[in-house]
């Protein structure tokens, strides 16, 4: 996929980043294949990670062994 395809889907930020709207990652999940990652700051930027990688790393953070 493209990333100008990507920019029509729906992005989602993690609920811890605030609501003041301040810089984030956000993950596009509802993506087949590779998820597509980005920095708020710099949306044209996207980097495509295997599901599998960012569910540990995910649950890593979430256990806190990161």
């Amino acid at each position: 996929m493209k990333t100008k395809d990507l920019r029509q889907r729906c992005w989602r930020k993690s609920s811890y980043s605030g609501a003041e709207n301040g810089d984030c990652l956000e993950v596009a999940d509802t993506v087949t294949g590779r998820l597509p990652v980005r920095d708020s700051k710099l949306p044209e930027r996207v980097m495509r990670v295997n599901k599998e990688a960012w569910t540990a790393f995910t649950s890593a953070i979430k256990t806190g062994a990161v």
